[in-house]
């Protein structure tokens, strides 16, 4: 709820990134609401604080520091070319779209959206973004925040190019047949790509969380976006004006991918927090039930459920790690235990990982992951089938990493421009800049995890795994216990000596398994 005394004073935040950032009024009046407020309390990594002990950034600053760049990036274009008409609304709203972004993150950041609703609605094909656009309209009515908008010269059109700039076209709005957005015309199509450029993936989203991620978790960031920023400029290209950049600037722009490949490898992905996560997940899963969290009218709601309801999804963070954790009732006494092994660092272990050559991908499209568990399970030898170890004890993950843009380098979407021809836009060949560069752009990772954290059990799913990776010929799985493995001859699973060839090192000792299997790579086709 806003008064009619409104400060025009701007106010500045010291971020730990960005250093002393000056907010525009409107924007101070939307970070001091619950909506906004509420990402204090959403780790921005999720489960990875349990692994990197600076990883405890959220999604709040995130937000503030994204609407800080896209504030340098579209002031930068206005000052250097007038020609654009970038006018106070645009700037503006284009900030107000990088504050506003991440506003329907749930619990854990993205362990919400990936991993735990695609479980509990299955078939919701939910996404953060829609709880973005939800929460920004809750936000926008129940502070009675418009008549503020207009105060600052923002209309009707300015709220949905808001909410264009966080999700992309609106469905139900009416827009003409080549142009697909409403809040602005095609003339401005350069604005959508600011804050999440769906063209090439070049945005200030990423530009703030790979300095922020780097920083927290203590990884070397070599992508620098004030320079881009200072090289920088508007052209039309393909028939519609696009953000291009310096042809000297490819280099730096491949730097930006690399970190995005980097982070992802080193952290994202990491095999603990992969663990972490999936205990997280199948917490929240079994409290589903029980939880309930008061929305709309006082209805309870479940946390699945909370995704449709701005009342209980503004009540929604990470505290229900706590909630659980601390809770006496009997109903969540399964999720409390498991969170407690993640207090105790009693965690799922980690198999092993592998990652299959191009031709051998995994289609996960076709092949499901119980199926893919009951083959590796199926070269258990008949002394291992007195173990008790079920296909539900597994977990696989398989995991394709890449730069943004799937098989494609995602330079051979940007367009660049020369110093003596400024207004000529024109693309740049991988092999223009180095022979140095990844041939590849996409590769595929298949991690398996065991929920029993029993040597005797582990044992058995490493040699199961082993073989069943040969068998599909893949890359020889490493982490876990493999790699130790791999270096010392094996005493009970395997035969390897120092003075075989490195294939004959990978082939396991070890008799046909009791389950007819057929000794061919498995087609995936």
């Amino acid at each position: 709820m806003f008064t009619a005394s409104i400060t025009e004073e701007y106010k500045v935040f010291n971020d730990c990134v960005h250093g002393h950032v000056s907010i525009h009024p409107l924007l101070v009046k939307i970070i001091d609401t619950p909506q906004l407020q509420r990402l204090r309390f959403i780790k921005q990594l999720g489960g990875l604080y349990f692994i990197f002990p600076g990883a405890s950034n959220n999604r709040f600053e995130h937000s503030i520091g994204t609407c800080f760049i896209a504030g340098q990036l579209i002031n930068a274009l206005r000052a250097k070319q007038p020609e654009l008409e970038i006018n106070d609304r645009d700037v503006l709203c284009v900030q107000i779209g990088g504050l506003c972004h991440d506003l329907g993150h749930g619990p854990f950041s993205h362990l919400f959206d990936s991993l735990f609703i695609p479980r509990a609605l299955p078939h919701a094909n939910w996404k953060h973004e829609e709880a973005s656009i939800m929460m920004f309209k809750h936000m926008v009515e129940s502070n009675k925040m418009l008549p503020v908008f207009h105060h600052y010269g923002l209309n009707d059109d300015d709220i949905v190019f808001i909410q264009e700039i966080i999700f992309g076209p609106l469905q139900g709005v009416p827009s003409s047949s080549h142009w697909a957005f409403k809040g602005r015309p095609e003339s401005k199509s350069f604005l959508y790509d600011i804050v999440a450029n769906k063209r090439n993936g070049v945005d200030v989203d990423k530009w703030d969380y790979f300095a922020r991620d780097c920083h927290h978790l203590g990884i070397k960031n070599n992508f620098d976006y004030m320079r881009l920023i200072e090289f920088s400029k508007v052209l039309a290209f393909n028939g519609r004006r696009q953000i291009c950049y310096r042809d000297k600037e490819v280099g730096n722009l491949y730097d930006m991918f690399y970190t995005r490949n980097t982070l992802h490898r080193r952290a994202y992905q990491h095999k603990t927090n992969r663990s972490v996560e999936t205990m997280i997940t199948e917490a929240l899963l079994m409290a589903d039930p029980v939880l309930m969290i008061k929305g709309t009218n006082g209805e309870p709601k479940r946390m699945s459920e909370a995704i449709r309801d701005p009342v209980a999804f503004t009540k929604l963070t990470d505290h229900v790690f706590t909630l659980i954790l601390h809770s006496d009732d009997e109903n969540l006494a399964e999720a409390r235990k498991l969170l407690e092994r993640i207090i105790h660092r009693n965690l799922y272990k980690h198999i092993g990982q592998t990652h299959p050559e191009e031709q051998e991908h995994v289609d996960t499209a076709t092949r499901k992951e119980e199926t893919i568990i009951n083959e590796i399970l199926s070269y258990r030898t008949e002394a291992d089938m007195e173990s008790v170890l079920a296909a539900s004890d597994l977990k696989l993950y398989i995991t394709d990493l890449d730069y943004g843009m799937r098989d494609e380098d995602p330079i051979e979407r940007v367009a660049f421009y020369m110093k003596d021809q400024p207004n000529k836009p024109f693309k740049i060949r991988k092999d223009q800049v180095s022979k140095m560069l990844p041939e590849r752009f996409r590769e595929q990772c298949v991690q398996l995890f065991c929920r029993k954290n029993e040597k005797t059990i582990n044992d058995i799913v490493t040699h199961c795994f082993l073989i069943w990776c040969k068998e599909n010929k893949f890359s020889e799985p490493k982490g876990g216990d493999i790699l130790t493995s791999s270096l010392t001859p094996c005493k009970e699973r395997g035969t390897r000596s120092l003075n075989t060839t490195p294939d004959a090192q990978f082939e396991p000792s070890v008799k046909k398994p009791h389950v007819e299997v057929k000794a061919r790579a498995l087609d995936f086709k």
